[in-house]
């Protein structure tokens, strides 16, 4: 064999055993159970729950991190939901004209009102209203008085984006400088 040739056996050898002494100990292969897969599932799911509700685009998600064998990785995409889950429910505690809508609430009665006149909730929506804005929590929920008051909120709010503006609470918009 040449000089050379030895060489180059020599180096490719050295750098296989260094290869194999770097390289990485195998991940554990990710299981159904990992908590960290779990805990992305479950930031993933309240994000787009807030974003449904606040009628929002989706965070995209490519469900790469449930096979990936890397612990790095899944750490990665853990901290990226957690950050979007956090971002989704600060802009869903936090709808446009809050104050108005408390203001209106203060004039309208108890969340859980329902009084028997037909209206329900904080904001006394009817029937009709809830099937329009919050067809959604409607089938799940039933009526506004069975709502969170943060629901009942972004179905008004979504009333007024459409156009209707505070028109549909005519008096108690009137008592708060709304109309």
């Amino acid at each position: 064999m040449s000089s050379p040739r030895r060489s180059f056996i020599r180096v490719a050898a050295v750098l296989s055993l260094f290869a194999a002494f770097a390289a990485e100990a195998p991940a554990a292969p990710v299981t159904a159970e990992d908590p960290t897969i779990e805990r992305i599932q479950a930031l993933r799911k309240a994000t787009w729950r807030w974003q449904r509700l606040m009628r929002v685009s989706l965070t995209p998600a490519n469900y790469r991190a449930e096979a990936s064998p890397s612990a790095s990785f899944r750490a990665w995409v853990l901290e990226h939901w957690r950050e979007e889950a956090r971002n989704a429910r600060h802009a869903g505690l936090n709808p446009p004209r809050l104050g108005s809508w408390l203001c209106i609430h203060r004039h309208e009665g108890p969340w859980k009102a329902n009084t028997g006149n037909g209206y329900y909730g904080g904001l006394q929506m009817d029937r009709a209203f809830q099937r329009a804005w919050g067809a959604d929590l409607l089938r799940r929920k039933g009526a506004a008085n069975r709502w969170l008051p943060i629901e009942q909120i972004w179905v008004a709010e979504r009333a007024y984006r459409s156009g209707l503006g505070f028109r549909p609470w005519p008096n108690t918009a009137r008592y708060c400088g709304l109309l």
